[in-house]
């Protein structure tokens, strides 16, 4: 196994990106820098508007930035499945904003 490779499963999972996580979603302004929506905290993790960390460059282009609290963004848990891993997102969004 490569050093790049393990990076990128440490980076999804473990003790340092928990914590990373918890003290981001405590501290954080509980908006999604996606869609500029507030988030409701208290949604169970499987709702599609639940609380998710999001890497502003994602984990598949840099790896090495997985536990770097400058790549951590809040995202609704749809916001963020639905950008993937492009990087061609502007922040943030308007809210209420029509398309004319």
């Amino acid at each position: 196994m490569t050093t790049l490779n393990h990076n990128y499963r440490q980076g999804r999972s473990g003790r340092p990106l928990a914590r990373a996580k918890a003290r981001l979603k405590r501290e954080g302004s509980n908006v999604c820098w996606l869609c500029g929506r507030s988030i409701d905290v208290s949604l169970p993790s499987t709702s599609p508007m639940s609380w998710t960390l999001d890497h502003a460059i994602p984990l598949s282009v840099r790896p090495d930035l997985a536990l770097d609290p400058s790549n951590h963004r809040e995202a609704h848990r749809r916001c963020n499945s639905t950008r993937g891993n492009r990087t061609d997102v502007t922040w943030p969004k308007q809210a209420n904003s029509r398309n004319w």
